[in-house]
């Protein structure tokens, strides 16, 4: 199989290319550094050139996709945040599609974050137009509430296209991970604004996951036996959602 991963250079983009090598797939790595296809995923442009760049490396055929790149709600730019963990991922999902359609048993996952229960998609400024007004609203914090937004649009941007890509063969799922000991927790924990709220976000298990642990889920659902799981979020957090949100089913 030939499987593109975005965010292939660190975390658990890193553990996944790593995970999926292992078992024989041929991995064609998208980050800004360390990588097959170099970019900046925050231009247009750049992203464009990958696509052609992945497309030219795998003959135009995808077995499987794994769009992980992303930043956390430590960077100072809310918009940058969108940029790479919504807008950029969507683009990665429309303009690989294609060669998706033309691969063996073809499957997509999009890391998303329990993040992405914090806030209501009709609450959602990135879904209002309203993420200027939003963001400068939000001050210091701004980069929280963008993180919670990117990954909420990003998840509803996969359930919009479930039955497209389910009437075309192509399953596309995302994971939704909780604390994972990741460069970029590392980079929150140092974060004055948010390294208290970090350290204290302990799931009920007792500690964070790693990306490894991710990215074992990620190698199942691109596998044959997940062959009926389309359109779905799996939580994969040590029970902080459930602890959050006892009753939401």
């Amino acid at each position: 199989m030939t499987i593109a991963i975005t965010g292939s250079g660190s975390g658990i983009g890193a553990a996944t290319a790593a995970a999926l090598t292992a078992a024989g797939h041929d991995i064609i790595g998208i980050d800004l550094r360390n990588a097959d296809v170099t970019a900046d995923l925050t231009d247009p442009a750049a992203r464009a050139a990958a696509v052609d760049a992945v497309l030219e490396r795998s003959g135009g055929v995808l077995n499987g996709l794994v769009l992980c790149a992303g930043v956390g709600p430590h960077v100072s730019d809310p918009n940058f945040v969108v940029e790479i963990n919504y807008r950029a991922t969507v683009a990665f999902l429309d303009a690989l599609f294609p060669a998706l359609q033309k691969g063996e048993s073809p499957a997509a996952v999009v890391v998303s974050s329990v993040a992405s229960t914090h806030i209501k998609w009709e609450e959602n400024p990135i879904n209002l137009g309203t993420e200027s007004e939003a963001f400068t609203a939000a001050g210091d914090f701004a980069g929280s509430y963008a993180y919670a937004a990117s990954k909420n649009a990003v998840t509803v941007a996969v359930r919009q296209r479930a039955t497209e890509w389910g009437s075309a063969r192509v399953r596309l799922n995302t994971v939704a991970p909780g604390s994972v000991d990741t460069p970029l927790l590392r980079a929150g924990m140092d974060d004055p604004r948010y390294g208290d709220a970090i350290r204290n976000f302990v799931a009920p298990i007792g500690r964070n996951g790693t990306p490894a642990e991710i990215a074992s889920l990620i190698k199942y659902l691109l596998g044959p036996d997940a062959g009926f799981i389309h359109g779905a979020q799996f939580v994969i957090d040590g029970g902080i959602d459930a602890q959050v949100r006892p009753t939401a089913v």
